[in-house]
């Protein structure tokens, strides 16, 4: 045989070894670099910056950034009800560089958009969820009321007058919203925003008048006398808010709470999902850094990908729940 046959034949060989390689690294995966992460991972969060998901998000990618030396950066892509972002994700190629930041709105609009253009289910796989959340009822401090039942007694005596804000269709804080109206009899008329940000703006400007904001973003304006706490949407007090009772002191049975965590493109290496994983938990382990999600009002919540999964699977059963009760629609 002439010297190119043999370099034709040993390319050949070693194409096939290679093949061989991959498909014993397992179905359905790619593979990941030896040094994971090798170059910076981007992290898309459905919302722009000043809300709950972006606060999370940025905490735990300073974390991850300082503990696996490569820079995971946010990107912030709002729009359609946190739907836009989701999509990117869910196209992304799956090589464990692109990771998505979990939130309620995934778990809601599985059940509210009739016709999305991916299976958050079946097309994002479960890396580690992080935090769970209270969402928090609060009013701009010219509403004369004080509590939840003066609330309920202010709504009813102006029906259809009172202005609802919302993060967005579809998030945690417009259906905790959804779920008083339909528990109460209040006849609140629904502003969405897009994002936390925005809407906390015109609340403390006076354009609206109440919202039901997951705790990190409100906490800020809270103590600084900018808005006024009624209520948790948890069934127990906040310790960082323990003057301020569960709603469901006034209105029995009334519960939400709001879990985040992240995600990548389903397909993605294996090796990857479990190196994110096992930083996260030692992040949610840290002594410190469980001070910075307390100062959110956030339960650290450690676990597997197997067991976020169990939760997304729990979560999106209870909000369609909410969803078909309340009758929301998408604006």
């Amino acid at each position: 045989m002439q010297p190119k046959r043999w370099r034709d034949a040993a390319v050949a060989v070693l194409g096939i070894a290679m093949i061989g390689s991959a498909l014993a690294g397992g179905a359905g995966f790619a593979r990941a670099d030896d040094d994971y992460p090798s170059r910076p991972v981007h992290w898309l969060v459905g919302y722009p910056p000043g809300g709950s998901t972006d606060i999370c998000a940025r905490l735990i990618a300073q974390y991850l950034s300082e503990h696996m030396h490569q820079q995971f950066i946010v990107e912030n892509k709002p729009g359609a009800g946190n739907n836009l972002a989701t999509e990117i994700a869910a196209r992304s190629a799956p090589d464990g560089y692109t990771l998505y930041l979990a939130n309620p709105a995934n778990f809601i609009n599985a059940t509210l958009y009739k016709n999305l253009n991916f299976n958050f289910i079946k097309d994002m796989a479960p890396v580690a969820a992080f935090i769970r959340v209270p969402n928090i009822m609060e009013v701009n401090p010219n509403v004369p009321a004080k509590t939840v039942a003066e609330f309920i007694a202010y709504c009813k005596a102006n029906p259809g007058k009172i202005n609802m804000a919302s993060s967005g269709s579809g998030t945690s804080v417009h259906l905790s919203g959804e779920l008083f109206k339909v528990m109460t009899g209040c006849d609140m008329l629904h502003v969405p925003y897009k994002g936390a940000g925005p809407a906390l703006t015109d609340l403390v400007g006076g354009q609206v008048n109440v919202m039901f904001d997951n705790l990190p973003s409100s906490a800020p304006f809270i103590r600084a006398g900018k808005l006024r706490a009624l209520g948790m949407t948890s069934n127990t007090r906040d310790p960082g808010f323990p003057d301020v009772p569960p709603i469901s002191d006034t209105v029995p049975g009334y519960e939400a709470t709001a879990w985040f965590g992240l995600g990548m493109p389903a397909g993605s290496p294996r090796e990857a999902i479990e190196k994110v994983n096992a930083e996260v938990n030692r992040a949610l382990a840290d002594p410190e850094f469980q001070k910075k999600l307390a100062a959110l009002g956030g339960t650290p919540i450690p676990g597997t990908p197997e067991d976020f999964t169990k939760t997304i699977a729990a979560e999106t059963e209870k909000w369609s729940k909410v969803v078909t009760a309340s009758g929301a629609k998408v604006e």
